[in-house]
């Protein structure tokens, strides 16, 4: 359980430093816009891409992985939103973004450093495509139901021409295809290249948390509404429970996929459903509430998943 704790409270601790900083220097949030285009634009692609062109391309080929996993994050999304509509008593366009909370970890900011470091390289491969197929699920079931919800453009076919806008301009997206693709042709990068882009994916983990712990820190949080708590229970329990069912029911995986499923499960809501939630100007308060509870929460339930997969306890056929 040290082991464990060693492993897992630098990056919880990274959040809390991030966290400390914006409770006690207050500087306005504008300050983070670089830091955050840094991220999405540059770091996080190059650690994708990194990850991606790194694996062999037979291994990138596993379609009922893909399923399994996908499958897990629409549900759990399907939970969250029921959850959100039903007992926080939300309009469509709030449940939608509660249920982004439910289901869309921080697979970004966390995920990729978190599974290499508890799994070793051979969470790579899985790591990425979970990340790219619940990007690509989320980034286009949220995109469908808000602009539905818009009384300014209530068109099918305007609402699908930004889905995929929104899905082919995504920088992770974009960076994953094409990581799979120099795989496929085995591109290697010359030397200065490739280490340039070793350089940048470095800067991706603690850049990454220490952003959401300022974020985190800069939101308000008055008070908790109703269906946050239970959002929050979709995510940090019956997520990851759902893998787990949906590995052993669709598998056989090796152990090191299917522990890396139930891992990225785990992960907390991720920082986008705030700033998702306040580009769609909808449930913004509770989104950055989820976020900040969510965050804290996984200290105990992510740990203890990692201490399940490292202990050997969570074992598959």
């Amino acid at each position: 359980m040290i082991d464990i704790l060693n492993l897992a409270l630098p990056y919880f601790g990274v959040v809390f430093v991030g966290f400390a900083c914006g409770k006690l220097k207050r500087l306005p949030d504008t300050g983070l816009a670089w830091m955050n285009f840094f991220l999405l634009y540059v770091s996080l692609p190059a650690l994708l891409f990194g990850i991606m062109s790194k694996t062999p391309f037979s291994e990138l080929n596993n379609p009922p992985f893909l399923v399994a996993t996908t499958l897990s994050t629409m549900i759990a999304f399907t939970i969250a939103l029921a959850v959100g509509r039903f007992a926080g008593k939300l309009s469509l366009r709030e449940a939608t973004m509660a249920g982004l909370a439910g289901g869309y970890g921080n697979i970004g900011y966390m995920g990729p450093g978190l599974a290499l470091a508890v799994l070793g390289a051979k969470a790579a491969a899985p790591t990425a495509l979970i990340f790219c197929c619940d990007s690509i699920f989320l980034f286009s079931i949220v995109p469908l139901l808000i602009e539905l919800t818009d009384s300014d453009h209530p068109s099918l076919l305007h609402a699908l021409r930004m889905v995929l806008r929104q899905i082919a301009l995504n920088p992770l997206i974009v960076s994953t295809c094409a990581g799979a693709l120099a795989a496929g042709v085995h591109f290697q990068p010359p030397v200065a290249l490739d280490r340039t882009l070793l350089f940048l994916q470095n800067a991706a983990a603690p850049t990454a948390l220490f952003a959401l712990g300022v974020t985190v820190a800069l939101r308000p949080f008055e008070r908790v509404p109703w269906e946050v708590p239970g959002v929050i229970a979709v995510k940090l329990v019956i997520h990851p429970m759902l893998s787990f069912a949906l590995m052993l029911l669709i598998g056989p995986f090796a152990q090191p996929w299917a522990a890396t499923a139930v891992l990225m499960a785990s992960l907390p809501p991720a920082l986008n459903v705030f700033v998702i939630a306040r580009q769609n100007e909808t449930w913004i308060e509770p989104a950055s509430v989820a976020v900040l509870i969510g965050t804290f929460a996984s200290v105990v339930t992510l740990t203890s998943a990692m201490w399940l997969i490292q202990s050997g306890r969570l074992v598959f056929p």
